[in-house]
């Protein structure tokens, strides 16, 4: 029965399922929030994930996996963020039941029972310093420091991973090229968490929970921090082992698996696939295929979505347009990063566009 188990665990985590099962955990929970917030809920998936933990830490390669000192804070951060997630989308979902029965919010009464900063808030703090303090003198004495050997060279670590907070950008390597993955999105996150009060102006959802007055703004937040963050470090931290390949929680790290990557450009599906001839020398011509979908995908999506989401996100006042294709080209190229992955692990798709002659790669 065990090995049934881990060999299901194994299963469900491969790289298409792990990212499909965690979307539509996602998407699950933000329609049926309603069952979700109940204390009921969060109280059995913690009693049912300290059971398979248990469970789990018996399998040798499991415990080596989770056990790694870098490793340990990796799975208290996931339990402080199931938690404090569904914190936040209970007090959303409660203080929406109030508004729709007439009453105030949770905070609007709360607001009303003002305390001095000093001492009732300084004091807690102090208490929480205090106990902080201890708690990192305990983990630092019990636990080794994950120090490793100098650099050489010569002998790099396999699997060579950066700090769990740049996993996400390190997976991204393998879908984009590397002008992408490392320069171009991440200036995209910077600018559009830049932009997001020139962007989103609804005023409501300001100084309390709310998830009604505010679904598109924390949809949007869940799938970008839980969906491209949270699961990103774990599949690096728990699922990428040896030459980064793919390996189930319960799988022995061998390091000398290898999985073959046969990834093919869309250039080569179109023209020597569908076509049945020799892909074209010039480059342009080429690339044609990749480069007429990204513009149907860059200019004219968001025409056709424009009177929808205009009406839904703006009122359908024009006044907002430019507000709206501002935004539509930064969800753009954020949805171009699970089509990318999906088409990887399911096509084999390298790049859209592949013209190494002048270092341009999508």
């Amino acid at each position: 029965m065990g090995d049934l188990i881990k060999n299901a665990v194994d299963w469900a985590t491969s790289p298409t399922l792990y990212f499909l099962e965690f979307t539509l955990a996602i998407v699950l929970v933000l329609r049926f929030r309603a069952f979700f917030t109940k204390k009921i809920v969060i109280t059995g998936f913690f009693v049912l994930a300290t059971a398979f933990f248990v469970f789990a830490f018996g399998d040798p390669n499991f415990n080596r996996i989770v056990t790694k000192p870098d490793n340990i804070p990796i799975v208290i951060l996931l339990a402080t963020v199931v938690y404090f997630s569904w914190l936040a989308l209970r007090r959303g979902y409660v203080n929406d039941e109030r508004v729709k029965q007439g009453l105030p919010t949770v905070e609007a009464e709360m607001g009303k029972q003002k305390v001095f900063t000093w001492p009732d808030l300084v004091y807690i703090e102090l208490i929480c310093l205090v106990l902080f303090t201890a708690a990192l003198i305990v983990w630092s004495i019990k636990i080794q420091a994950p120090i490793e050997e100098p650099a050489a060279s010569a002998r790099t670590p396999n699997p060579s991973k950066a700090p769990w907070y740049f996993l996400g950008l390190q997976e991204l390597l393998v879908y984009f090229d590397p002008w992408i993955a490392g320069v171009l999105l991440p200036s995209f996150i910077i600018v559009g968490l830049c932009a997001i009060p020139y962007i989103d102006i609804n005023p409501k959802g300001n100084g309390y929970y709310t998830f009604d007055e505010r679904k598109f703004a924390i949809s949007f937040f869940w799938v970008g921090f839980l969906l491209f963050w949270v699961s990103f470090v774990i599949l690096g931290t728990f699922l990428r082992g040896p030459n980064w390949s793919f390996f189930g929680p319960f799988e022995y790290w061998d390091l000398h698996k290898l999985e073959p990557m046969v990834n093919v450009d869309l250039a080569t599906y179109f023209w020597t696939g569908l076509l049945g001839q020799p892909r074209p020398v010039e480059p342009l011509v080429r690339e044609l295929p990749g480069i007429l979908g990204l513009l149907a995908y860059f200019l004219v999506l968001p025409k056709v979505l424009e009177k929808a989401l205009m009406k839904a996100l703006f009122d359908g006042n024009r006044a907002h347009l430019i507000r709206y294709h501002v935004m539509m080209q930064l969800l753009l190229w954020f949805g171009l990063i699970p089509i990318k992955m999906l088409l990887r692990w399911t096509v084999n798709l390298k790049y859209i566009i592949g013209i190494p002659e002048w270092f341009f790669n999508v």
